[in-house]
């Protein structure tokens, strides 16, 4: 069979049943992906004859004898197609896994088409940008700004890979051929208790192609956490690689290694296990109960209360709760659940091991490549010399890859067979073994005074941390921080996170306080009904203001600066929008419309112990080269950290080259979470850089025997007392003597500061079907230096689009046995093109203390005030208020009405 590839003929014979993604893919064209393998996300377009499809629906043979075109064909880095050079100028991408599919589909677009892109990129989903960017992209609208030297911070610079991404020349953890690769596959419980009696491997082994399988009796027997975290103690010991016991259907039970993926699923398919099935709990408060099902022992002392099935329980007073409740005019109290969320990166999990020299080599998915290292070492009782762990550009991330999930299985196969080993997850297996958001039931109970001062604040959360407890303290911890937006002088907060037979809940965008952020400020707002206080006036005279005590839990010192109003700025700023936006068309008279307003405070890294090294080197050809370890998954830290090396050296983005994320080539990094990428490893890369200023300049100081106080940098030179000294003249004077231009410096997560942002609706309710059109949509943010505007933006608007999908369309539904029924993107409804609204982005005036160039990270906490802003427009809308999510239409229609009273529940 002959087939047309970019040009390029090949005499190939695909396998039977074989799609056009994996087929072209095996001819070396990795710009095609994979998001679904179900013809859902469309980030494996190509063209067909010029047309675009979804290859991985499209069965291979299909493309014999004619064009297939994909994204590398599109265009070069030297010669790009027009569209190309759109979504690198607008930039329209973040993580860019999507990019390629999304240039192969709208360089295909009439004017008619892009004249109705919602309908026109319905096949095209995106995790990371909220489409505004691609729309631009789209339509040629370019924001990307080139940089005067030593003037980096501060402009719209464009991404270091850029180019790459567009072109479907970037690389991300499956893109790769390696000789004589194996490939693994797992088999998963289907029960979500059970104790595993017996497992026969024989009929597995007979098939063709299979090398191993892996059973409880063939893993180190060490408990250890998938979280990642640089304190391992913070999270409990509950997991073993594979277990004799299941506690949720999904959990991994064997594992098959084989020549081909379908070898290994035909082995994992004849398997033979016996279940002792056990009793299961699936709900939290039943979890806690007597005489409820035991998940864990107590082999674990973290572990607070086995018998009960409580993780950890966390209890603070400050004040006298019961005072302030008896002096209060109003008290309001209401219960509010918040589901699931699974973080649909486009990007699988997956990872790939092989040895070489001796050493375990591990290219995978993950936030954080050095903790990765650090628990295989301990799993596998390696010395830190004998392994290496890195990562390529990852496809998103958003907590989902702050776990190790398939780091360990991939090592425990190449150590055992010397062979290369790839383990790449399905898109069923994101939904039904990865680590969704936690689910939380919040009690806010709230007491306040006529003129709106709060004399009490309660709450009680319980969290479902699944059947292993990855994330479920540290959540706690971080959702206890709820309380301290407002001030009042008592608080009592009790906080229990519970193990239950569902799938282990993990790090998600918001960390821990996206769920009480949805009950408090839907308290705050019903709270201020009650009192008939305008919603955002009463938040202008119960935030929290500097000088204030950031009171969470506890009344006791910590390491956050919190010196300036941001908090009181956005709300300002954000009512001043919808206000000036209130004229806006209404839909029609049967359609009700309501505005709604929340905010937040998030801290700028986590608690615990957060640690970056950065390298700055002046190079051989004069260029700059900055190591660091963070990982880039659409985040923009890379661009950051590029932006603020070019201005502490004086010299353009252009001239820093990047290495990351590879503990061989890299210091340790704790990891890209909790927006720790700008603001930890941020301050090392600002650190580095600036003593390798101090260096080169003493040196040129020396070497033109000028006084160091008249020298300074100057692109690809140093200005000495007006006399312009090429860096490579320096070189060449530096290395008879044996002097290197190097420096390192670590950063560490202490103090902290405090990013402040509110969030606005104004949206339109239909009195019949209960749909909800977003009409309006405004967020303001105190991110404090703003290295990268349209970055900025961009997280933004991401984070927006995911707190509108968390709200509206999302939908992680488990049935009476623990079983997630609707494992894909089309049944669980990320938001498209057409659901997010374009979302104005507001950004306060002001500068941080402790941030690297006085920036501070934003990108995490964006989502936190969308849903209870959402929320609390839909009451103003319709007089009913909802606690639970999400809003669906049908959830809406069953509780408005024109001429029906509904109490609020």
């Amino acid at each position: 069979m002959t087939y047309t590839v970019n040009g390029r003929t090949f005499d190939e014979e695909p396998h039977p049943g074989q799609c056009l993604r994996t087929f072209v893919r095996s001819l070396g064209h990795h710009g095609v992906k994979k998001g679904c393998d179900a013809g859902d996300c469309g980030a494996c377009t190509v063209w067909l004859d010029g047309d675009p499809v979804h290859s991985c629906i499209t069965p291979a043979f299909r493309a014999e004898g004619r064009e297939v075109t994909t994204i590398e064909g599109l265009g070069s880095p030297d010669d790009l197609h027009p569209l190309q050079r759109q979504f690198r100028d607008a930039p329209g991408f973040q993580c860019g896994f999507c990019t390629a599919g999304m240039i192969m589909t709208s360089a295909t677009f009439t004017d008619a088409q892009k004249a109705d892109l919602p309908r026109a990129l319905k096949g095209n989903l995106c995790r990371c940008t909220g489409y505004r960017a691609i729309e631009d992209a789209v339509n040629g609208v370019a924001a990307i700004e080139v940089a005067e030297p030593g003037r980096a911070v501060g402009a719209s610079v464009g991404a270091p890979a850029a180019t790459d991404v567009v072109t479907g020349r970037a690389r991300f953890t499956m893109d790769t051929e390696i000789e004589g690769l194996l490939h693994m596959k797992v088999l998963h419980s289907p029960h979500a208790h059970a104790r595993i009696v017996s497992i026969d491997t024989t009929a597995a082994l007979a098939v063709p192609g299979v090398h191993r399988v892996y059973t409880w009796k063939d893993v180190p027997r060490k408990l250890y956490t998938t979280a990642i975290h640089t304190d391992h103690l913070v999270d409990p010991d509950d997991t073993y690689i594979l277990d004799d016991t299941v506690r949720f259907a999904g959990q991994r039970v064997v594992a098959v290694v084989a020549d081909t993926v379908g070898a290994a699923e035909e082995g994992c398919r004849r398997v033979v296990v016996e279940y002792d099935v056990l009793p299961a709990v699936f709900d939290p408060e039943e979890a806690m109960a007597d005489g409820a099902p035991q998940l864990h022992g107590s082999d674990d002392p973290f572990v607070q209360d086995p018998v009960r099935n409580i993780l950890l329980e966390l209890h603070g007073e400050v004040g006298d709760i019961e005072a302030g409740f008896a002096e209060a005019d109003v008290i309001h109290e209401g219960t509010y659940f918040t589901p699931r969320v699974q973080h649909a990166h486009l990007e699988t999990h997956g990872s790939i091991a092989w040895m070489k020299d001796g050493r375990l080599h591990v290219r995978t998915s993950s936030q954080s490549p050095s903790i990765a290292k650090v628990k295989l070492a301990h799993l596998f009782d390696l010395r830190p010399d004998q392994l290496r762990v890195f990562c390529e550009r990852v496809g998103g991330a958003f907590g989902g890859k702050q776990e190790v999930i398939t780091e360990d299985l991939v090592a425990l196969a190449t150590l055992d067979t010397g062979r290369p080993v790839s383990l790449e997850f399905t898109r069923e297996e994101e939904f039904t073994t990865a680590s969704p958001r936690h689910p939380m039931k919040l009690t806010v109970k709230l007491g306040a005074r006529s003129d709106g001062t709060l004399t009490a604040f309660q709450v009680r959360n319980v969290s479902n941390t699944g059947a292993y407890g990855n994330h479920g303290g540290e959540t706690l911890f971080a959702a206890g921080a709820a309380i301290s937006t407002y001030r009042c002088l008592n608080k009592k907060f009790d906080a229990y996170s519970v193990y239950t037979n569902t799938v282990p809940s993990g790090a998600l965008r918001g960390y821990g306080m996206t769920q009480p952020a949805f009950a408090v400020e839907s308290a705050i707002t019903e709270l201020a009904v009650a009192l008939g206080i305008d919603p955002v006036e009463l938040r202008r005279r119960n935030i929290v203001r500097p000088g204030d005590s950031l009171v969470a839990i506890e009344d006791g010192p910590d390491d956050v600066v919190f010196g300036e109003d941001g908090l009181g700025q956005c709300l300002d700023l954000v009512d001043a929008a919808l206000r000036r936006t209130g004229n806006g068309q209404v839909p029609g008279e049967e359609w009700l419309v309501g505005v709604g307003t929340a905010c937040g405070l998030h801290e700028t890294a986590p608690p615990t112990e957060h640690i970056s090294e950065a390298w700055a080197t002046l190079g051989e050809d004069g260029v700059y080269e900055l190591a660091v370890g963070t990982v880039e998954f659409g985040e923009g830290t890379s661009t950051a950290h590029v932006q603020i090396a070019a201005t502490q050296l004086g010299t353009t983005p252009a001239r820093v080259r990047l290495v990351q994320s590879d503990t061989d080539r890299t210091g340790f990094d704790t990891g890209a979470f909790a927006s720790a990428g700008l603001f930890v490893a941020g301050n090392a890369v600002s650190q580095a850089s600036e003593a390798l200023r101090t260096r080169i300049l003493a040196f040129a100081a020396a070497h033109t025997g000028v006084d160091v106080a008249s020298c300074s940098m100057d692109d690809d030179a140093v200005l000495c007392d007006g006399t312009r000294v090429p860096l490579t003249e320096l070189l060449d004077a530096a290395r008879p003597r044996g002097i290197r231009f190097t420096e390192a410096r670590k950063a560490y997560g202490s103090p902290r500061s405090v990013v402040s942002n509110a969030h606005g609706f104004r949206i339109a309710v239909h009195r019949v079907t209960g749909g909800i059109r977003i009409l309006d949509s405004v967020q303001a943010t105190d991110a404090g230096v703003v290295i990268n505007p349209v970055q900025v933006r961009g997280q933004i608007e991401g984070g927006v689009a995911q707190g509108i999908g968390f709200v509206l369309t999302e939908n992680f539904h488990v049935d009476d046995n623990g079983v997630m029924t609707n494992p894909n993107l089309r049944n669980y409804r990320i938001p498209t093109f057409a659901d997010i609204p374009r979302t104005e982005v507001l950004l306060v005036n002001s500068s941080d203390s402790v941030g690297p160039m006085r920036a501070k990270g934003m990108a995490e906490c964006c989502i936190n005030p969308v849903a209870p802003a959402l929320a609390n427009a839909l009451e103003d809308a319709t007089g009913v208020r909802f606690r639970e999510l999400p809003l669906t239409p049908e959830r809406i229609y069953s509780r408005i009405g024109e001429n029906r009273s509904v109490p609020t529940t």
